[in-house]
């Protein structure tokens, strides 16, 4: 799923042009967000459209719970990066941005009423069914969001939905035959599974070497920083009961469960006690910074860390990357600690040697090996496919595949899909870590389903929009340029 998502992500937009209502509505689940620094608060510009910080820093937010909740919660910022989720946020931004444009060569409007109802009608602003002002404001004051912000997000979410309503078209009687008869052919094969466990594969030492030599720029070490860390700890501030209920019920909203529930204050209290200690011990953390500045006060902790560590958060080695040797960072939350850090040295990223890469090369050319030679076996088994070697199907359609020896559910429906949009009587297709070699013996036409002609008619209406969806920003990509103010965005 997510890497489909990638792959499509350009254009698939639409289905989240609403990200702003969806996340609200979801409830108020906090992900941070991606301080790239700006040119007076914008990131990039797109026709003649200003992406500000602001908006960038809410697609990510949106593009981030998405992945986290794909991934059950485990998403993390390592893999935020590794998977480009800040690229992600920009594209589906640009890729609107160039809709609001052309809306604006269309001259169409989206006006006050318009916004108020839709503001009135995100459930995460709702209390007993009717909007609740107070929920709205303690929701911009927690995203440190002007009011005209969200609002004009909104205003942009609405415009693109009436560009994006011009395309919707109904199908068409002969479109829906097409579909329907493409959806109830069934091919009876003669089929056979192949994985890795067929392949006798083994390291050759000199062409490990080899492939190192030709690939060694992907092997680097981390680049590394070298700190001395003063802690202002917050265990020992005092609070009281009476301060703590205050301080929950001023920032309640900053306390929900997974599901984007409120928590109670019972439920909340130990989040809510860590974070009233943080406050109070603000200004202790702000003195130890300057004596630490002053040379009056030595370090806590001296240690070395690569890029991105999990010790520090996502923010804090945003600043320590903008820094030199020998400036120090202001107090940064840490846990329920305070941190000032230096930076004592810089050893930047280089090269590994055949050794220190090894295991990691070992890997992937054991990979890549495999993938090669499980290819050449199921290339020799497609001159050679009978029945005495091969497993001979049911009827298989689009939508009944279930009976498909040695692939589960998930595998079966790849390769059927595939298997339905290739125009080959015979060939081969790679499913994940397995590759399939196939020879139609026989083929058919099903009874058609009368139960499911809404169905047919839904996913027609899909592909044509999808179409012309895609042929949209196709035509708008070359109409309006993008200019970006800093690195990170694209690739």
């Amino acid at each position: 799923m997510i890497s489909w998502m990638q792959k499509h992500n350009k254009y698939l937009v639409w289905t989240i042009w609403v990200a702003t209502i969806a996340f609200i509505g979801a409830g108020f689940v906090g992900w941070g967000s991606y301080d790239l620094g700006s040119r007076a608060g914008n990131v990039a510009k797109v026709g003649s459209i200003e992406i500000t910080q602001a908006k960038l820093n809410m697609a990510y937010t949106n593009v981030y719970s998405k992945y986290n909740e794909m991934l059950e919660g485990k998403l993390d910022d390592k893999k935020a990066k590794e998977l480009g989720l800040i690229k992600q946020a920009f594209a589906t931004l640009s890729t609107q941005a160039k809709i609001l444009s052309y809306a604006k060569d269309l001259e169409i409007v989206v006006v006050d009423s318009e916004i108020a109802k839709v503001l009135e009608n995100i459930k995460g602003f709702q209390k007993n069914g009717a909007f609740d002002k107070e929920i709205y404001t303690a929701y911009l004051k927690s995203q440190r969001m002007k009011a005209q912000v969200f609002e004009e997000t909104l205003r942009d979410d609405i415009t693109i939905g009436k560009v994006l309503n011009i395309l919707r078209t109904e199908s068409l009687p002969f479109e829906e035959e097409s579909v329907s008869s493409a959806m109830h052919i069934a091919d009876k094969l003669l089929y056979t599974v192949l994985t890795p466990s067929d392949i006798n594969f083994t390291v050759d030492e000199i062409k490990l070497k080899e492939f190192w030599e030709t690939e060694k720029e992907r092997f680097m070490t981390d680049k590394k920083y070298k700190l001395s860390i003063v802690w202002t700890d917050t265990t020992n501030t005092e609070v009281t009961e009476d301060e703590i209920k205050a301080y929950y019920e001023e920032n309640s909203f900053n306390y929900t469960n997974s599901a984007g529930k409120q928590l109670l204050y019972a439920e909340a209290k130990d989040e809510a006690t860590k974070d009233l200690k943080l406050k109070k011990s603000k200004k202790s953390a702000q003195k130890s910074y300057i004596a630490f500045k002053k040379g009056k006060l030595d370090s806590s902790e001296n240690t070395t860390l690569a890029l991105g560590d999990n010790k520090l958060s996502k923010e804090i080695w945003s600043e320590i990357q903008s820094k030199n040797i020998g400036d120090i960072v202001k107090p940064k939350i840490v846990g329920n600690k305070y941190a000032t850090l230096k930076i004592e040295d810089i050893t930047e990223s280089k090269v590994m040697t055949f050794e220190e890469a090894k295991e990691n090369v070992t890997q992937l050319y054991t990979l890549q090996g495999k993938k090669e030679a499980l290819f050449t076996l199921a290339e020799d088994r497609l001159k050679t496919l009978n029945s005495d070697n091969a497993t001979v199907s049911d009827f298989i359609t689009l939508d009944k595949y279930d009976n498909l020896e040695a692939l589960n559910a998930q595998e079966s429906l790849q390769f059927v899909q595939k298997l339905f949009t290739s125009t080959k009587e015979k060939g081969i297709i790679s499913i994940l870590d397995k590759i399939i070699v196939y020879n139609i013996t026989e083929q058919k036409f099903e009874k058609n389903d009368t139960n499911q002609s809404n169905f047919i008619k839904n996913s027609v209406e899909q592909m044509k929009n999808r179409t012309f969806e895609n042929n949209l920003i196709k035509m708008l990509d070359k109409k309006y340029t993008t200019e970006v103010y800093m690195e990170g965005l694209i690739n």
